[in-house]
């Protein structure tokens, strides 16, 4: 039975409080800057994904994904890519469509669903590192991608053995209601506030052909995503988005070891983003759901490494996947 519970996850004394971890991850941890180096990756349709590369020389690589309004050098990212690369781990972390500074070039964004980008991502670092194993890490947004991917035809032509998921809305539909009304709406208008910027200038570049709709008058990712994600992407509406999105419908599918790692007082998941029955049954998910943990968290009781208990975690479980 692959479900990993109770886990072994002890937050420090002032992490108990979800809300006090979210704060830390957010405002408070700083993590050194690594040696971060960029390439641009031209996609098929004429937009581009820019890569940041950790290099080790390493036999092993890893491919982590952002979250929503993230980017590859969030300190979640390069904390977990700095505690790959001291275990010898060659490490990309990727930016989504418009995240890694500049605008891309097509009227359409990164969402949820995207996971033909991470295969574009994965297919150039297969050319990049022939016959080198690939792990695959996501967080929140970047966690449903990374499923969603593992669960589709890319990962086993594209010598992919392993996937986790950190703080994973595999129910999109849940998380987004959940999202609008936790924290006095606090985290949703964060995101608002971030996404809002990048709609109007697509509105501005593009005219027309661009919803013309005013984010300030938003509350909810319902409402984001009814005049924003489905249109531009191909959705009939937010509802349509969320069903033929979420990672969740697609589990059953999973071929590869992958790793859930969701905690019970991650303020942004909802009750159905903890798959236990279909985790108690299934050969290759494993759910790992502690106490606390909050969201993209995982505060360790001494960080004097720079790791939180998440990394440590997520490398112990691939190592057991991808032997060196």
């Amino acid at each position: 039975m692959p479900v990993v519970l109770p886990s072994g996850y002890l937050p420090p004394w002032w992490g108990h409080s979800p809300w006090v971890q979210l704060l830390w991850t957010g405002f408070v941890r700083r993590v050194p800057e690594g040696p971060w180096v960029r390439e641009r990756v031209e996609l098929p349709d004429g937009d581009f994904l820019d890569l940041d590369w950790w290099r080790t020389g390493g036999r092993r690589c890893l491919v982590v994904s952002h979250g929503l309004e993230g980017h590859s050098r969030r300190s979640y990212a390069t904390s977990l890519a700095r505690a790959a690369s001291r275990r010898g781990w060659e490490v990309v972390s990727w930016n989504m469509r418009g995240c890694s500074g500049e605008p891309n070039r097509l009227m359409r964004c990164y969402h949820s669903g995207a996971s033909e980008d991470l295969a574009a991502v994965v297919d150039h670092v297969s050319r990049m590192l022939p016959g080198v194993p690939v792990a695959v890490a996501g967080f929140s947004l970047g966690g449903n991608v990374t499923l969603k991917f593992l669960c589709e035809d890319w990962p086993a032509r594209r010598g992919v053995h392993a996937g986790i998921g950190i703080s994973v809305p595999c129910d999109l539909r849940s998380a987004a209601l959940r999202i609008a009304e936790v924290g006095f709406g606090w985290p949703m208008r964060r995101f608002l506030r971030d996404l809002g910027p990048k709609m109007e200038a697509k509105q501005a570049r593009f005219g027309g052909a661009f919803p013309a709709a005013d984010w300030r008058r938003m509350r909810t990712f319902a409402e984001f995503d009814d005049a924003f994600t489905a249109p531009i992407h191909g959705f009939r509406d937010a509802e349509d988005y969320w069903a033929r999105c979420s990672s969740l419908r697609f589990l059953p599918a999973l071929r590869i070891p992958t790793l859930l790692l969701n905690a019970q007082d991650d303020p942004m998941l909802a009750p159905e983003c903890f798959p236990l029955d279909l985790a108690r049954e299934h050969p290759h998910l494993f759910l790992e759901a502690p106490r606390h943990g909050s969201h993209v968290a995982f505060a360790s009781r001494s960080d004097a490494s720079g790791d939180c208990w998440a990394d440590v975690r997520v490398l112990d479980f691939l190592e057991s996947c991808i032997p060196a």
